[in-house]
């Protein structure tokens, strides 16, 4: 089994949505201070509480969402406007485009099997990618999110489990996190230390790590 509920989940797409943005904001929250700590290595230090916000601002507006009567792309929707005006920094535009994406990736669905789960990864990968203009090896969240849209990818071609394909995403995202490391920056704040990037971990990979994380607890929980 998958970890979803078969039919039972049929309708119970929003609400998954709604719980997966709560897991992500509680599990951003936890991890707010580390992650500005990786920023103040290579940016302003601020990283960690701008996620926090933004998160934290969209899991309060979707506590007045109807559920029942809305689709999961209407959450990621509200979703995308809400973290772009409380995101001021880059980060805001490029995850609200990549929710923005998401939400178009799963027009008309109501429920969320493993293949649109991975769309979902897809979409915010692509989003982020297009918005950013930037691409695996810059040294930024796509070198996780790449990653982890291979293996969302891989995964549905191989007819993979939930359980299966997060536990892949989350490898992969993990393993492109770690590969920040060993790269100079070439976008974003980070940019103008050249070499000085080097041996520091990107924070933005370091977040989509912790969002990947939280969207695959949402997503197999039984």
């Amino acid at each position: 089994m998958s970890g979803l509920r078969g039919n039972d989940m049929d309708k119970e797409g929003a609400h998954q949505v709604v719980r997966m943005f709560q897991r992500i904001s509680a599990a951003i929250n936890v991890e707010k201070g580390r992650l500005s700590e990786l920023d103040g290595a290579i940016g302003d230090a601020d990283h960690g509480i701008t996620m926090a916000r933004g998160f934290s601002a969209v899991t309060k507006r979707l506590s007045g969402v109807d559920c029942e009567t809305s689709l999961p792309s209407d959450i990621f929707r509200i979703a995308a406007s809400t973290f772009l005006d409380s995101v001021g920094a880059s980060t805001g535009p490029l995850y609200a485009t990549a929710f923005a994406d998401a939400a178009q990736a799963l027009a008309g669905k109501e429920s969320l099997g493993p293949c649109e789960q991975a769309d979902i990864v897809e979409a915010v990968k692509s989003g982020i990618k297009r918005r950013g203009k930037g691409d695996r090896g810059d040294k930024t969240m796509l070198d996780a999110w790449i990653p982890a849209a291979e293996a969302a990818r891989d995964a549905r071609q191989r007819n993979r489990t939930a359980v299966e394909m997060w536990e892949q995403v989350l490898a992969a995202a993990r393993t492109g996190c770690e590969s920040t490391k060993s790269m100079i920056a070439a976008r974003g704040r980070a940019l103008r230390l050249g070499e000085r990037s080097l041996g520091h971990i990107d924070p933005g990979a370091a977040s989509a790590v912790i969002i990947i994380a939280a969207m695959k607890d949402s997503f197999t929980e039984t």
